[in-house]
């Protein structure tokens, strides 16, 4: 068993009370920094500040779809079947950062809405891949126009180099610190 230095567990009253005096505290008027503030800025740690920008992207992506009745998970779904036609669920999920269970939620209720099909594996009948029926196409091009506007907005002011460097680098991310390295 570990145990803890003298310095750390004394009971010598003096030392608590002049370790209190060194702890900072909060003033009255504390005030929760805006993004790109503080550490919600340029100081911030770089996971941080990719978790920021995620949550910010993705809010304004789900009212941006709202009124279609689109989700920004079932827009992932969507634009991985178009892209994939005939992935399985797990595949899905995988491409999706979504768990097993949403996607099978989320395929339920597309297949439901007429969007998706499903057809069995031609060589494993236990697996069932999906693809976009025409109805589901459609609902994707008009998610995508939407969504393809909000992404001209991310880039505005970036060069050609620069946006390309950032999709390189964010790319480049995933890659490395994927797991089961």
């Amino acid at each position: 068993m570990v145990r803890k230095t003298a310095d750390i567990t004394s009971s010598q009253p003096g030392k608590k009370a002049a370790a209190r005096r060194d702890v900072q505290r909060p003033s009255a008027d504390v005030r929760v920094p805006a993004p790109g503030e503080g550490k919600r800025g340029e100081q911030g740690y770089l996971g941080y500040l990719l978790r920021q920008a995620h949550a910010a992207v993705r809010l304004k992506m789900e009212r941006t779809l709202a009124d279609l009745g689109v989700t920004s998970p079932q827009f992932a779904v969507l634009t991985m079947l178009n892209a994939y036609p005939g992935l399985s669920g797990a595949d899905v999920a995988r491409l999706t950062f979504l768990t097993p269970q949403t996607v099978g939620v989320i395929i339920r209720n597309l297949e439901r809405d007429g969007a998706i099909e499903m057809t069995p594996h031609p060589v494993h009948g236990r697996i069932q891949q999906w693809t976009l029926t025409t109805r589901g196409a459609t609902l994707l091009k008009a998610c995508r126009e939407r969504v393809i506007a909000l992404e001209k907005r991310l880039a505005a002011g970036l060069d050609p180099t620069a946006e390309t460097a950032i999709r390189r680098w964010l790319s480049n991310v995933a890659a490395e610190l994927q797991e089961g390295d």
